[in-house]
């Protein structure tokens, strides 16, 4: 009996946790460059002595990012940059280290640090990228910072910084919980020079919000089914010690 009803909550369990990471999809569905989170579960064998082929659970099995490019936004603001197909905007992440976003809302703070909207400085070749005053900004498709400098004319531009922009292989992506993106051994990929910017615009999030609703309904319905299941075996169990009774 055991075997029955463990192997219910253990789908149960796999289908709630499915339902969650479409909910923080769907909540994420007007999010600049915001990229789906995918959820995969499998199956895996009770294992040791006595137990061969016995049952087998539902467990996690990882997450990970579904790289599906957003649409593109018209914004005409100058701080705004869209990737142009494949790669990553290089950002410093909370911890001090290197992670990657699709966001490309940026902004200038009071220090004249470059930030995503999200707060998270934008790296350059040497670092976070500091600005002096100035009184307008071009970014160009491969990430050059030009500036006038406040008080300068119009024709008075100076390239002043670069953006790091990467590209690593999808298959070496994770997502961390900060919603910053990482390779998975912590290596640092070479800036990409084949990585291009649309200035004055964003990519918009890539979730399919009918899909996600689906989706919802489809994990609701297993973990019903998965509840009706332990029910199920409830009721067996109270059937069998009856019985066991009445021997």
């Amino acid at each position: 009996m055991d075997r029955f009803v463990y192997v219910a909550m253990t789908g149960a369990r796999e289908a709630q946790l499915a339902q969650a990471v479409t909910s923080h999809n769907l909540a994420n569905a007007s999010t600049t460059g915001f990229r789906a989170t995918l959820a995969a579960s499998r199956h895996v064998g009770l294992e040791g002595p006595g137990h061969a082929a016995a049952r087998a659970y539902a467990t996690t099995q990882g997450y990970g990012v579904d790289l599906t490019p957003g649409p593109l936004q018209t914004t005409g603001r100058d701080l705004d940059v869209a990737i142009d197909g494949e790669g990553w905007i290089a950002v410093q992440a909370p911890d001090g280290g290197e992670a990657y976003t699709r966001a490309g809302d940026l902004e200038i703070d009071a220090f004249g640090m470059l930030r995503t909207r999200g707060g998270h400085p934008v790296l350059g070749d040497g670092g976070p990228i500091a600005l002096p005053p100035l009184e307008a900004i071009e970014i160009g498709a491969d990430g050059t910072l030009s500036i006038r400098p406040q008080g300068q004319d119009a024709a008075a531009l100076a390239v002043v910084e670069r953006i790091r922009l990467v590209n690593p292989p999808a298959g070496q992506l994770v997502r961390g919980e900060d919603g910053l993106v990482r390779t998975a051994d912590g290596a640092l990929p070479p800036a990409d020079a084949n990585v291009q910017l649309h200035s004055g615009a964003l990519e918009g999030s890539n979730v399919n919000v009918v899909s996600a609703m689906v989706d919802m309904i489809q994990h609701a319905r297993s973990f019903e089914l998965q509840v009706k299941l332990m029910n199920t075996a409830e009721q067996n169990d109270r059937a069998s010690a009856e019985l066991m009774r009445l021997g």
